[in-house]
């Protein structure tokens, strides 16, 4: 009985470990010189031919390849002819590594109880384990926000690399900003009997915005202190709200909730604020770019929310704001296992109002850096910066050509197996086909 176990418990682990990710990638030894593709910097330029070097993680050289000549004998070259290099993605307002099942409570780790938890970080729940991040990063997305859900104030997010051994390895910014849903006069509620969204009164409102508009207060006054005691949890992560050392990220989708938004941060002493949602952003762009509030728009692949409206807003939302002046990123949000699609929402983008597809990359890459406060080091290709980026067969933005053959993050070189193309080897065969 007792070998039985034992070859029982050899079978599953071995199994186990047959589907597990692959360990993350090991630090960047030696430098690496990539040639002879499409260099998309990230801010508009292209380079023909062109030639990216970096060495320990930073970027040493963006040039044209034709007019550099590179030591082979110190630097590992790869050609790279007819492909395209791109910056690493990057996924916004994210639950990646929060969330793996939702219908399975012990794999959501992205909510707290109660109303008031700006102390709560996602920071420490990133699941750097979960199958989804390779699934991601094969479509180039190298980096995300990890963001909390639920009550008023939420918590903090934080930025991640799509690759480490656990949060501490992962992470690339601590505590990147504070979350607030803010409470508007109406709220959705969803019918699952008729599977339909009925939009009603908010009852609650009066209620939340008094709660909102102590804590601000209070963290407001405690944050001008210099050493308070004893220390208040709360108030102390709200502190960088205050100094513009942290964004305010506000949940908030009609009209009329952005423009009270963004007054009240402004009125509570908050300089950085950030719109997430968006879905009227349109009709508030003026006012957006006038207050140079920032928007990271929700998923695009959707219906639009009024039966008035063009079938094919959603799509044009972000030409709309790009060209009103405001400073646009995309995300998928909640939607959290649709994230490997994002550079496509840039696809989408590009046909329908920005045109330029190096102005729609933009929107997942430099725009979304500046949003974030990461641009110092990542969404462009630039001497100086990490070397995050990956290489494609073709097009990123297009789903027909974006074939991540190569992703390095810090320069460390990822390794691009995941579920997805597990399960591909597994049943390519099932009906004959190779």
């Amino acid at each position: 009985m007792r070998h039985f176990f034992l070859s029982i418990l050899a079978l599953t682990t071995f199994g186990k470990v047959w589907a597990q990710n692959p360990a993350p990638a090991k630090p960047q030894t030696r430098a690496i010189a990539l040639m002879g593709a499409t260099i998309h910097v990230g801010d508009g330029r292209v380079i023909q031919n062109g030639l990216i070097t970096f060495d320990k993680g930073v970027i040493t050289a963006v040039g044209d390849a034709s007019t550099v000549r590179v030591n082979r004998n110190e630097v590992d070259v790869i050609d790279l002819t007819g492909k395209h290099i791109y910056p690493g993605l990057i996924s916004p307002a994210s639950l990646v590594g929060l969330q793996e099942v939702a219908s399975v409570r012990a794999t959501v780790d992205s909510r707290e109880i109660g109303e008031l938890n700006p102390n709560v970080r996602s920071l420490i729940a990133y699941d750097t384990d979960s199958e989804i991040i390779p699934t991601i990063r094969n479509n180039g997305v190298l980096l995300t926000q990890a963001m909390p859900l639920g009550g008023t104030v939420s918590g903090s997010s934080s930025i991640m690399h799509t690759d480490g051994w656990n949060w501490e390895d992962a992470v690339l910014r601590k505590d990147d900003g504070i979350w607030l849903n803010w409470p508007g006069y109406f709220a959705r509620n969803f019918d699952f009997d008729t599977f339909s969204v009925s939009i009603k009164k908010n009852d609650k409102r009066d209620e939340a915005m008094r709660a909102i508009e102590t804590v601000f207060a209070e963290a407001k006054a405690y944050a001008a202190l210099p050493s308070p005691t004893p220390m208040n949890l709360k108030f102390e992560a709200m502190r960088g709200l205050f100094t513009g050392r942290q964004n305010l990220y506000v949940r908030a989708d009609l009209g009329k909730d952005i423009i009270e938004a963004v007054r009240f941060a402004k009125a509570a002493g908050v300089p950085k604020v950030v719109i997430v949602g968006g879905e009227e952003a349109d009709r508030v762009a003026g006012f957006l770019k006038e207050n140079n509030v920032p928007v990271i728009l929700s998923a695009l692949h959707r219906l639009p929310n009024r039966q008035d409206e063009a079938v094919d807003l959603p799509y044009r939302l972000p030409g709309i704001l790009q060209k009103a002046g405001v400073l646009v990123g995309l995300s998928y949000a909640e939607e959290w296992w649709r994230t490997r699609n994002l550079p496509f929402l840039a696809g989408t983008a590009a046909g329908f109002g920005i045109g330029d597809r190096e102005e729609a990359l933009k929107l997942v890459t430099s725009n979304t850096a500046r949003i974030l406060g990461i641009d110092n080091v990542v969404g462009t290709l630039e001497t100086g910066k990490q070397a995050t980026l990956f290489v494609s067969v073709g097009d990123a933005l297009d789903m027909r050509t974006n074939v991540v053959e190569h992703a390095f993050i810090q320069g460390r070189k990822v390794n691009l197996d995941d579920k997805h193309k597990r399960l591909y080897q597994k049943f390519k065969t099932k009906y004959g086909q190779e």
